[in-house]
């Protein structure tokens, strides 16, 4: 194929598509530009179809530090695993693209996105969506494309909305909208909020929509250019007779769905499920056709459940679609450590843990993006005993790490600044169990486990999960989905956000008919379930504690001079050392001049700052110190009044009366007491007079034979009765 380009302009910024030059062997590959951020997309389909019960697709979005001017850091200096930012991305190209493809299509699909240029002005996230669905549409693959993605910004100041808005115009704006799919429906969305209402939200999904689709159509004229030659993929179908034997067991499944036990029901469709196996199929075909026997089945459950919510209003755990699950809430559920909350919702349960640090444990990054690190760290761990299974616990999962952004994009908007509370915070939410919405668990048991911790936030959060089954016309909206609503609805759609408004939203639709109505819809029942759930959490502890746990570091910040800094630290660290190592406190000093200070036990903290500030303070006129004598000359004596600065005790003012040697009043490591008399404000030099002055010693009696012959001798600076040097005679 020959090299095509197709550039355009849209919302203010200029884009570029372009193949036929790179990665020719790719079943389709794309460069996709925005500004001089380059991305080069490629889709590989196998060439064996799977015998899987699901879609085997796989996407991979590769961070080259190159693509900035940076060698990667550590000792291998290579790229290695994906950072969160790059899971979170592989996550947002994965989650619009899925839903494209053909039902039945088993052959494994390779989605990579290769960071080539990143400017530092332009994100390279979005248009990767963009870049996916051109290189599967080039490949002629079975997949409803075009597909895009756009990130919506509002300016504070104007409320106008920003289309993928660069670095510098997001952070002027109040929202950050991630809106993927076609032209014709919504597949997927992330934001971040400031607390926006539900109306501005369902404006800017809106909006996106709209800009959704002018991306499709400029990517469908790219398309059109390239002259893609159709192709015939096998989709699998299965034998007919497999649905015949399976659905007359649609009663028995809706009878094994009624049941408020996860685990008990799970059991009683399982049960079911073996049963029909082993009566309506011999070995022979149970082996031939084990992946449709499997998705028939499942299919047969998903019938039965959305039949039983359209029909009867009723679900599965016999709530109607609006209410919520039983709510136990226990904040200060751990000991000793600095904050904590335990959130269950019928039988999800998280435990939330706040621990308070030092500014500078914050978390440093090492992407392409110019966010060098945050202050704020929330993780989310989803064990396998859980949800009452075995498995390998390691490195956290796409899912953990998407689960632990979306609660911590909730919570961020409603933190303190630094010069207000000037700690790193790390919250980490342990499921203990889990049936649907956990990751709106660790929301809820986070805003405990801040407010447990005494962290000024400035309103608390709640999340719920809200869930959709769409049967033609029929509409059904469920507040609280369980895991069962989840995996076999239509959309999970989850809602956080204090009284005032929403902070973060996450959305994956597979009914291809929503419309802006239905979102408003549920935007409306979440903003109910939400409220219910906030009033109970308030219930349980209507504010943030007045103080912190006792075992939490308390950090006081001070102010210094810049060009007292290096007196603080000293020569390679030692005076700060020092300090640290006398009072037991953390001392952080920043370029500023700022520095935070943070002990566990009050005394150390106030030591700490005690000799800090004896470090940097400028004696004044009127002062009185106790200070040790650290130098004497014949016209006075150095006392020392602050770790740098030493002060002229004149010998003058040593004593009451006149002092032959200073050595015979003061001897050098001697404590005396001064006051400050004066300070040039030229030099800085410091006079001082000395309080509580004794009496200046005797002066020695005079010599009774030969005085006058002494006090003649001193005065031509020579010795009394001194015997000349014999000369010798030269030879």
């Amino acid at each position: 194929m020959e090299k095509i380009v197709e550039s355009f302009e849209l919302y203010g910024k200029q884009y570029r598509l372009e193949t036929g030059e790179l990665a020719k062997q790719a079943t389709g590959a794309v460069v996709v530009t925005q500004g001089d951020t380059t991305v080069l997309v490629t889709a590989v389909i196998s060439k064996e179809e799977r015998d899987y019960d699901f879609f085997p697709l796989t996407v991979d979005f590769i961070e080259k530090m190159y693509a900035v001017g940076r060698i990667p850091g550590g000792y291998l200096k290579r790229e290695a695993r994906p950072s969160e930012k790059g899971t979170l991305t592989a996550r947002m190209i994965d989650r619009p693209i899925r839903p494209g493809f053909v039902d039945g299509f088993k052959r494994e699909v390779h989605i990579v996105a290769t960071t080539l240029v990143v400017d530092s002005i332009n994100p390279p996230d979005t248009i990767c969506v963009a870049g996916a669905s051109a290189a599967l549409m080039l490949g002629a693959a079975p997949f409803d494309g075009p597909a895009a993605c756009v990130r919506i910004a509002r300016n504070k100041d104007t409320h106008e909305f920003i289309v993928n808005p660069t670095f510098e115009e997001q952070e002027n704006s109040d929202l950050e909208l991630t809106i993927a799919g076609t032209a014709d429906y919504i597949s997927m969305v992330e934001a971040g909020a400031d607390e926006i209402p539900e109306d501005v939200m369902l404006e800017a999904m809106t909006f996106g929509q709209e800009a959704i689709a002018a991306f499709c159509e400029a990517q469908q004229r790219f398309i059109d250019r390239c002259h893609v030659e159709p192709r015939e993929w096998p989709v699998h179908v299965a034998d007919d007779s497999i649905k015949l034997r399976i659905e007359p067991f649609l009663d028995q499944m809706s009878a094994c769905l009624h049941d408020a036990d996860k685990l008990s029901r799970m059991q009683n469709v399982e049960d079911l499920k073996t049963q029909i196996m082993e009566t309506e199929f011999s070995e022979e075909e149970r082996d031939a056709w084990k992946a449709d026997i499997a998705a028939e089945l499942k299919s047969l459950e998903k019938k039965a459940m959305r039949a039983m919510v359209i029909e009867t209003g009723e679900r599965a755990d016999g709530r109607r679609p609006d209410e919520i699950r039983p709510l136990y809430i226990v904040p200060g559920y751990l000991p000793r450590v600095h904050g904590s909350g335990l959130f269950q919702r019928g039988q999800t349960q998280a435990l939330s843990i706040c621990t308070l640090g030092m500014l500078n444990e914050w978390q440093r990054l090492d992407t392409i993006d110019p966010v060098e690190g945050k202050r704020y760290m929330h993780q989310y761990n989803f064990p396998p005993y859980s949800t009452g299974e075995v498995g390998r616990m390691g490195s956290p999962k796409r899912r953990e790490i998407g689960h632990g952004a979306l609660a911590e994009r909730a919570l961020l908007p409603v933190l303190p600044n630094e010069d207000e509370f000037p700690y790193s915070i790390r919250v980490v939410s342990e499921i203990l169990e889990s049936n649907g919405s956990s990751s709106m668990a660790s929301t809820c048991g986070s805003t405990l486990s801040l407010m447990d911790a005494g962290v000024p936030i400035k309103a608390p959060v709640s999340g719920i999960a809200m869930g959709l089954i769409k049967e033609g016309d029929d509409v059904v909206i469920l507040s609280d989905i369980q895991g069962l609503e989840d995996f076999l609805g239509d959309m999970d759609f989850k809602v956080c956000g204090t009284e005032k408004g929403i902070t973060a939203l996450q959305m994956d639709n597979k009914a291809k008919g929503l419309s802006v109505d239905i979102l408003a819809r549920a935007l409306a029942q979440a903003k109910e379930g939400r409220a219910y759930i906030l009033n109970a959490m308030l219930e349980a502890i209507p504010e943030p504690r007045a103080e912190l746990s006792q075992f939490a570091p308390r950090i006081e910040t001070i102010h210094i001079p810049v060009d007292k800094i290096r007196d603080v630290i000293g020569s390679g660290g030692k005076v700060v050392r020092g300090i640290q190592e006398e009072t037991g406190a953390q001392i952080e000093i920043l370029e500023d001049g700022t520095i935070h200070i943070a002990a566990i036990e009050g005394p150390a903290g106030d030591a700490a700052k005690a000799m800090i500030l004896g470090i940097v303070k400028e004696p004044e006129v009127g002062e009185e110190y106790e200070g040790e004598v650290v130098g004497i000359k014949d016209f006075g004596a150095f006392v020392k009044l602050t770790p740098s600065k030493d002060g002229l005790l004149h010998i003058s003012r040593v004593a009451n009366g006149r002092v032959g040697k200073v050595e015979d009043v003061l001897n050098v490591g001697d404590i005396v007491k001064v006051k400050v008399i004066e300070v040039d404000a030229n030099s800085g030099k410091i006079s001082l007079d000395r309080l509580d002055k004794p009496d200046a010693p005797a002066a020695p009696a005079k010599d009774s034979h030969g005085s006058g012959e002494a006090k003649d001798a001193e005065k031509r600076g020579s010795r009394p009765n001194r015997t000349p040097r014999r000369r010798h005679d030269s030879k």
